[in-house]
């Protein structure tokens, strides 16, 4: 099992407000989850106005079809996002399945 990590930090000009934040946060995470079937979520930063952070979640069995669904991820996002994405890390884990 192939799993692929990818954080990606945004910085939100001009947002006064944690409701401005969670409009975008959200329909980035939609956007996302709909097109890749990836999993989304806010993983630091939740009080800050200007700062988001989410990470990119998925899982296959082949690592270049991990690595494909989030490069095509982080094209969406530079696509569509009205903030200014600041860093994006990308990891891949691989998992043998026994405990």
């Amino acid at each position: 099992m192939i799993i692929g990590v990818m954080t990606l930090e945004f910085r939100l000009h001009g947002n006064a407000s944690l409701k401005g934040k969670r409009q975008v946060a959200q329909s980035l995470k939609q956007k996302l989850r709909n097109t890749f079937n990836v999993a989304v979520s806010e993983v630091d930063a939740q009080e800050a106005h200007q700062k988001l952070v989410l990470a990119v979640v998925t899982v296959s069995g082949e690592t270049a079809r991990v690595e494909s669904s989030l490069a095509k991820a982080l094209a969406l996002v530079e696509a569509i996002s009205p903030a200014e994405l600041v860093r994006c890390d990308t990891e891949v884990f691989s998992s043998s399945g026994e405990a």
